[in-house]
């Protein structure tokens, strides 16, 4: 059995919502009090943005971090501030599970801007896996789950931009946010593959890139 869910189905569900606080970290003190309130997490989401390189061959360093909670997501302008030592030490922490996407791809774009040791990492696509869900974005694993609509709209945004429009900001936080509710729904074992309404054969299951 394999789940999927086509494209045109998911263009017809409502879109989410960041439900919560939203944050912008661009100054030390901003950065401290974030942390702070981090850590008295147990489980957080985590995802980061990097501006879009549009030529061949050019790469930029990632631009944000966002991380959180159910009820906050701190947007870390890691392009204005780096990745301070408090920051740097809560990445590292095993204490505060951080549940994210395709994290190799966090991990090698935070390599690249300071030496860093991700712990504590837990990534949805290999929970997913063990649901039979064969789909490995995380707009399409939201919609399997939720039946709602993960808007793309911002990817391709300048992240390095002065300042984040209300679009940017929503969009992060929701893929941070996106992360963490996914866990807890497969983890709290509120899903049932077999009763899924996107069971569909295997040759018709299309194969799918983080977005």
């Amino acid at each position: 059995m394999k789940i999927s869910i086509p494209k045109n189905i998911i263009s017809e569900l409502p879109q989410v919502t960041f439900p919560g606080n939203i944050y912008v970290i661009d100054s030390m003190s901003k950065m401290s009090m974030a942390v702070n309130a981090l850590r008295k997490e147990r489980f957080v989401g985590f995802d980061s943005e990097t501006r879009p390189a549009f030529f061949k061959g050019k790469t930029n360093q990632v631009a944000l971090l966002q991380i959180s909670s159910l009820d906050d997501c701190f947007l870390f302008r890691i392009n204005k501030i780096g990745i301070p030592e408090k920051l740097k030490q809560f990445i590292e922490d095993e204490s505060v599970k951080k549940i994210g996407l395709s994290l190799n791809n966090d991990f090698n774009a935070m390599g690249r801007f300071a030496e860093i040791t991700p712990r504590g990492f837990i990534d949805i696509q290999d929970l997913a896996k063990q649901y039979c869900i064969a789909d490995m974005s995380l707009q399409r694993i939201y919609a399997i789950l939720f039946n709602k609509k993960i808007s793309k709209s911002q990817r391709l945004s300048n992240w390095e931009a002065p300042t984040l429009t209300p679009a940017q900001q929503q969009y992060a936080a929701i893929d941070a946010l996106a992360c963490l509710e996914i866990y807890n729904y497969l983890e709290g074992g509120l899903f049932k593959p077999e009763l899924s309404q996107y069971i569909v054969n295997e040759e018709n299951t299309e194969s799918d890139e983080k977005q």
